[in-house]
């Protein structure tokens, strides 16, 4: 068979490449040309990848009319032809796969015919198998848990053969896999939370709030899902509430949520796009071409893998797999990535806003991590001169009562300094500072903005009052029945 009767583009050029030179047996004409047994060769993997071989009676018909009992798929041939070309060669090609598999495979499986009989059927697949890419996972999980955690060659390897390029890569609807942050974007304000149990130390984190909740000093850095204790990240959710429920507060706690703006472009790799992965156009006969589809069927699960569920207990070597990912993308990915937006396993669905919301709803909640060399603040214009300090007041003071809490109402917890029934109160932060720094510029030099990606821009505190989580019931049965004896059946 000769390039020319080839209809895949890929088949053409294999065959013009690395044919032999002939006479095709089929059109006549002379050039390079693959023998009916290497065009099998081809063809036997392809249909093994891309389709199954269907049952020839149709089970459970419920209206066992002639039209419903058609036989799922077209015959073998016609597949082939579909592929290869239209000709006499689907048949030859049919003839020689059959003469390979049917001795082996016949009375072997439920289906009375050979695979490659006349009357055999097949019907192409929803998708392609991933098998190799989660074994490959598995072996990087392991290699990390149990082996060699530091300087593993089997993790980085595997990890390029997964993440490689995928910069290039878009949705099903052309969205971008890999999205950019920042002024004028779509994603350009993140959300960060942090719990107090003591009011001393929410008003101390209140006067910086750019360094109170900015990234951890690294001695403060503890091991989260995408870093390992002493390598501080800054994690951001794309809403309040959902960076609320990250946190998972205890009740009678307070939170700090801080509003930090975007103020450079970032580059972040977004999970959830990732879900919705384009498959690439190509040969089913090109080997490269099938192992990218196996890869994107992989990557539309890693979304999962990297956000699901962690049990405290488990999260010291749980974390390991995803830390690793992180330090990846943040180091070793061609071109490395500043972070990346991913589910958040926390937050269970829309909240209703409360009246005096400050920063808004929750929209498409996602979580953000930015890696180490992106989780900077641009610190706060304040003069080196100034003394801060924190005021309180109830809503009750905007009309003139000058208390905190009016007698009678609530009074304080004397271990936390917190309100008991958390009232709502207008927290006030003053910057005092000498006359002559009035109208002046300030001493203190930020750092530029194309150096530090992040600039606080706001804050609010959420009292915990309760915590109501999102459950599905399960049914306990109880029954008390006679007791077998030994030499009885089940």
């Amino acid at each position: 068979m000769c390039f020319k009767c080839a209809e895949d583009e890929f088949l053409r050029a294999q065959i013009e490449k690395d044919g032999h030179d002939g006479t095709c047996f089929y059109c006549g004409q002379g050039g390079k040309t693959f023998s009916i047994n290497q065009m099998a060769d081809l063809v036997d993997p392809a249909l093994s990848e891309f389709f199954y071989r269907t049952a020839a009676e149709p089970p459970d018909l419920a209206c066992p009319q002639e039209g419903d009992r058609r036989r799922k798929g077209q015959p073998v041939a016609d597949v082939i032809s579909d592929y290869v070309g239209y000709g006499e060669f689907a048949e030859d090609i049919r003839c020689v796969l059959a003469e390979r598999h049917d001795e082996i495979e016949r009375g072997q499986t439920d289906l009375e015919e050979g695979p490659f009989d006349r009357e055999a059927h097949y019907a192409r697949k929803d998708s392609v198998d991933a098998w190799d890419f989660e074994g490959d996972w598995r072996r990087f999980e392991r290699s990390l848990k149990s082996e060699n955690r530091y300087f593993n060659r089997t993790a980085g390897a595997i990890l390029t053969s997964i993440f490689e390029g995928i910069d290039g890569h878009s949705t099903i609807s052309g969205r971008p896999i890999v999205v950019e942050a920042g002024p004028g974007m779509e994603l350009a304000v993140l959300y960060r939370a942090r719990v107090f149990q003591r009011e001393a130390k929410l008003k101390e984190a209140m006067k910086r709030p750019d360094m109170g909740l900015g990234p951890p000093p690294p001695s403060d850095a503890v091991a989260g899902r995408m870093n390992a204790g002493g390598i501080a990240v800054f994690y951001a959710a794309t809403a309040p509430k959902v960076a609320l429920a990250e946190v998972r507060p205890p009740v009678g706690s307070k939170v700090l949520i801080g509003r930090f703006e975007v103020i450079r472009p970032l580059r972040l790799l977004d999970l959830r796009a990732l879900e919705l992965l384009a498959d690439e156009e190509g040969s089913i006969f090109d080997v490269e071409h099938v192992r990218r589809l196996q890869r994107g069927k992989f990557l539309r699960g890693v979304s999962w893998l990297v956000s699901k569920p962690v049990m405290p207990d488990d999260q010291v070597r749980d974390y390991l797999p995803t830390q690793a990912v992180a330090d990846f993308l943040a180091t070793a990915a061609d071109p490395p990535l500043d972070g990346m937006i991913y589910p958040s396993v926390q937050f269970a669905g829309w909240q209703h806003p409360h009246p005096r919301r400050v920063f808004g709803g929750i929209g498409n909640g996602r979580n953000v991590v930015l890696f180490h060399h992106a989780a900077r603040v641009q610190p706060l214009d304040i003069p080196e001169d100034a003394d801060i300090s924190v005021s309180d007041s109830s809503p009750s003071s905007w009309y003139g009562t000058l208390s905190l809490f009016p007698e009678g109402d609530a009074g304080f917890d004397d271990a936390s300094g917190f309100p008991d029934d958390c009232p709502e109160v207008e927290y006030t932060v003053f910057e005092e500072v000498s006359a002559e720094r009035l109208g002046a510029v300030s001493a203190a030099t930020p750092l530029e903005p194309d150096d530090a990606p992040l600039k606080f821009s706001g804050m609010e505190v959420h009292c915990v009052r309760g915590a109501t989580p999102d459950t599905v019931s399960s049914l306990v049965s109880r029954y008390r029945v006679g007791k077998r004896g030994k030499d009885e059946a089940p």
